[in-house]
């Protein structure tokens, strides 16, 4: 070959090997790089079940499409510990750079979480922890303060009074203890709010047969905590399923976004509120990934709580839409960058192709220009996205603004009502203490004038004891106003001396006794020792015992027992209880029973002021004791006072305190001078009209019957029940009767009695203290004739009873002439007319029978001789047998107008025994004898 040849052949050998070079070098470095080191995550999950779980799933699936070299491997260990532990080895034998754990029980997998804190691999607990603090980082929500949250949003929305139910999750959960904890905790700020019940869930939404059943003996009960929103949604159910989801309020747990989670629950009104409890998933892949890149990160990363109600659901639910529709936005930009990076990695190698076959510099600089511009391309359009991020986070920002402003509005608003209550507070005080000087000046004479003067008469004597007793009873409901004040503002302090309270609790029981035999009430009082000293202030203790015993006698009936008894209690404590044999505490007052001015409904416990057991209480919590009580319907009540023996240095006191005098809630009987006869139907006035007087307050019982017994008879009943028994069967011409009563009120008499045509014409003057507008209207409604408010004037009260009386009279001679026109029937206009006609009914039935008795008619009637009696007398004024004869010789005037009749046939047609008999009544009644009114009525025949 020649050697140009060859010189030739090896330039282009050369030629070939410089290109060739850069592009051999370019693809050994390509092969070489590779991509960057891929990390494992291992995730052990407790359970994948719920909607919770999936969010807090998506959540870290949402972080991690942010980078793509990691990989996580998650193991679902569907709420069992013992699977979960052995899947946490699992992972750690496959090689994982990390681990993720969200336990499900604390203690089981401990050991194993700890295994691998040692082998060096990091750990980050999820949502719950466990029982050692070998662990890396902690990412998740506080159970503690969502229950603490929960429970003062609770007492917000019900003004710190209410009743609750807790739907309580998954026995033996972590969770679950930590929000009944948090919960329980935040609740005893708030003593007007009692959990009555509490229900065992499954943090899902199944039946809850649990929850009706509560619901069913607690009706009482106004808000229920469910411990995530899953059985809130369940709870909602039950609710409208008993007709009771206007009523109670619910809040739940989580907040989650979707149809029928927590934002959509509260933006359609079925949850009140929802704690919102973030599942954490981002915020565990962030922690992760910056431990395993050596970044700075947080041991402990605990998560914010708000609570999600009809304030801020909107902006919520918002705000999730706008995040769902980002993340939406950014799933299309990593598609679309996907594809471009397998357009441009499909396009390198192409390009790596011509490279190494066609060895041009054009190509590869047009690769590389066409790249870059794609890349310009997808840099404007992920700046046009950030632009719209900016616009989102402007929003945001602005929304929070807004939601600031009006917290701070319901806070000045929430300020301001304190300061109102203050003020009201402050003049109810002031007005309490001016009661006391009138008060005192009313006591002073009046304990003259019993003690100075012999010369009163044994009515006035008595009258003036029962202004004396009112008046202290009166002072005492001041004094317990201003203790009740003192409380408030921390003015009342305790100046305890020790003493033997043995002989302290014996004394005040010893002042009981009297009243109690008046009512044949059997007092025990039971000491363990005779002897049991302890540091007590005997100023407070006597309030508190005088009103645990005054309400014992009020609620127990007759020949009834009270039971005191004294011992010794745990951790040097003394117990004092009062059990009695009275009616007991109804399910539905027992929760409200403590609380001020509530009056159950419990009868005689409408008389009281609602302050006693709430004063007792904060007495007996000022002197760093505990009262409770026990009570079952139907058998009694026992209430418990639990006192320290040693108190304080600075609640001790070395001078003793001056003594309070106390007077009885209960009232001892004041004995009266009518004599053994004074309730029976005949008195010494000398008139035949009754009166029935129906008041349950024996003072003002007495009072109205011995006003009233100087021109009446009086019969008096102590409730509506027997009240109206006794106006069935003695038909009295008079009714005055009280509105406040226990069993059947007084409106409910007056309705019973028009109802009724035997008492329908009693007229009925009710008495009471309410004198709202609307409430006479409501009594006059009711069928009364006269409606007084107490205090009333005992003279004008006098007058409207015989006016009363005066107007029946006029009636009654109304009814007479209606019934002497020659119709024997009168138009039943009302209850009294449908009596006579009833009545004309059976009588003109039996005509015929010469033996029609006065029993007879009584019995068709289906009542008692003695009432028809007193019912004709009310309605006629006159007796039955005169009624029948009357109306045989009415219908004697129609029959002797028929000219087929002979008078004798008239008269035994009519039930006379004899024709001389019916023609003697006959001209007795129409002054002139049958034949001559016939003669009279009928035209002679030619």
């Amino acid at each position: 070959m020649p050697a140009n040849a060859i010189l030739a052949l090896n330039r282009l050998r050369a030629f070939w090997w410089f290109l060739l070079l850069p592009v051999l070098a370019l693809l050994s470095s390509c092969a070489q790089s590779g991509p960057k080191p891929a990390y494992r995550i291992g995730f052990s999950q407790c359970s994948t079940a719920g909607p919770w779980r999936q969010a807090m799933l998506a959540g870290m699936q949402r972080e991690l499409s942010f980078h793509p070299d990691v990989q996580l491997h998650m193991l679902n260990a569907h709420d069992n510990s013992q699977v979960q532990q052995q899947q946490i080895r699992e992972l750690l034998r496959t090689g994982i750079d990390l681990l993720v754990v969200s336990p499900y029980e604390a203690g089981p997998v401990t050991p194993a979480v700890e295994e691998a804190y040692r082998q060096g691999i990091p750990v980050v607990l999820l949502d719950r922890r466990t029982a050692s603090r070998q662990y890396t980082a902690y990412v998740g929500g506080d159970n503690l303060e969502v229950g603490q949250t929960a429970a003062r949003y609770a007492a917000r929305l019900l003004n710190q009074h209410g009743t609750i139910i807790e739907i309580l999750g998954t026995p033996g959960s972590s969770a679950t203890s930590e929000r009944h904890q948090g919960f329980a905790q935040s609740l005893t700020a708030f003593p007007g709010l009692k959990v009555v019940s509490q229900v065992n869930g499954d943090w899902t939404e199944k039946p809850l047969p649990g929850l009706a059943a509560a619901l069913k003996a607690h009706p009482e009960v106004d808000l229920i905590f469910a411990h995530n929103d899953g059985m809130g949604r369940g709870a909602a159910e039950v609710c409208r399923q008993l007709g009771l989801e206007k009523k109670i309020k619910i809040i739940g747990v989580d907040g989650l976004a979707g149809p029928n989670e927590g934002l959509d629950l509260v933006q359609r009104g079925v949850l009140t509120a929802s704690v919102l409890y973030s599942p954490g998933g981002e915020d565990a892949i962030r922690t992760a990934l910056s431990i395993l890149n050596k970044q700075p990160y947080k041991h402990e990363n605990t998560l914010g709580t708000i609570v999600i109600d009809s304030t801020n659901v909107r902006t919520m639910q918002q705000q999730t839409d706008k995040m769902v529709t980002q993340q939406q936005d950014i799933e299309r930009q990593q598609s679309l960058l996907q594809r471009l990076q397998a357009t441009y990695a499909s396009q390198q190698t192409i390009l790596y192709g011509l490279l190494a076959t066609l060895l041009g510099a054009t190509v590869l600089g047009m690769v590389a220009w066409n790249s870059a511009r794609k890349n310009r391309l997808i840099n404007q359009q992920l700046a046009l996205q950030n632009a719209e991020n900016d616009k989102i986070n402007r929003q945001l920002v602005s929304q929070n603004e807004e939601i600031r402003l009006q917290r701070n509005q319901l806070e000045a608003l929430a300020e301001q009502a304190r300061a109102d209550t203050e003020a009201k507070l402050r003049f109810f005080t002031n007005f309490s203490h001016e009661l006391r000087t009138p008060l005192t000046l009313i006591l002073g004479p009046v304990e003259e004038l019993l003690t100075s003067s012999p010369d009163l008469s044994p009515t006035q004597r008595q009258d003036l004891a029962l202004v004396r007793r009112n008046t202290q009873r009166l002072l005492q409901l001041v004094n317990q106003l201003l203790d009740f004040r003192k409380i408030e503002v921390g003015k009342m302090s305790v100046r305890a001396t020790e003493g033997n309270l043995v002989v302290f609790v014996r004394e005040i029981v010893d002042a009981f006794e009297k009243p109690a035999h008046l009512r044949g009430v059997n007092l025990r009082f039971l000491a363990a020792e005779p002897v049991l000293n302890a540091w007590f202030d005997g100023n407070i203790l006597d309030k508190v015992f005088f009103n645990l015993l005054s309400n014992a006698l009020k609620f127990t009936p007759d020949q009834g027992q009270i039971t005191i008894s004294l011992q010794p209690g745990d951790n040097q404590t003394l117990r004092v209880s009062v059990a009695d044999t009275g009616r007991g505490i109804s399910d539905q007052d027992r929760a409200h029973i403590f609380e001020w001015f509530y009056q159950g409904d419990q009868g005689a416990v409408a008389k009281g002021s609602g302050m006693g057991l709430a004063l007792a209480q904060g007495l007996v919590r000022l002197h760093q004791g505990q009262l409770t009580f026990s009570s079952q319907p139907g058998q009694g009540s026992t209430f418990v006072v639990t006192l320290p023996r040693e108190l304080p240095q600075e609640l001790r006191s070395i001078e003793p305190a001056a003594p309070t005098l106390l007077t009885l809630d209960e009232p001892e009987a004041i004995p009266t001078d009518f004599g053994p006869d004074a309730d029976s139907v005949t008195t010494d006035s000398g008139s035949e009209t009754l009166v029935l007087v129906i008041e349950d307050n024996s003072e003002v019982n007495n009072f109205l019957a011995r006003m009233l017994r100087q021109d009446f008879r009086v019969q008096t009943a102590t409730d509506g029940h027997s009240g109206f028994r006794m106006a069935t069967d003695l038909i009295p011409d008079l009714i005055v009767c009280d509105v406040m009563m226990p069993g059947l009120s007084g409106l409910e008499v007056v309705t019973q009695l028009r109802a009724d045509w035997r008492t329908s014409h009693i007229p009925v003057v009710l008495l009471t203290a309410r004198n709202a507008p609307e409430q006479q209207v409501q009594g006059v409604q009711a069928g009364a004739d006269l409606y007084l408010t107490k205090p009333f004037n005992p003279t004008f009260l006098l007058e409207s009873v015989r006016t009363l009386l005066a107007n029946r009279a006029r009636q009654r001679e109304h009814f007479r002439r209606e019934l002497s026109v020659d119709s024997a029937t009168v138009a039943p206009s009302n209850a009294d007319q449908k009596f006579l006609n009833e009545l004309t009914a059976i009588v003109e039935a039996n005509l015929t029978k010469t033996d029609l008795s006065v029993e007879d008619i009584a019995r068709g009637l289906g009542i008692s001789r003695m009432q028809l009696y007193r019912k004709m007398k009310a309605v006629l004024g006159t007796g039955v047998t005169d009624f029948i004869q009357g109306l045989r010789l009415t219908k004697a005037r129609e029959l002797l107008l028929k000219e087929s009749l002979s008078i004798a046939e008239v008269a035994y047609e009519l039930g006379f025994s004899s024709p001389s008999y019916f023609s003697t009544s006959f001209k007795t009644r129409y002054q002139i004898s049958p034949s001559e009114f016939r003669s009279l009525h009928i035209a002679p025949q030619h």
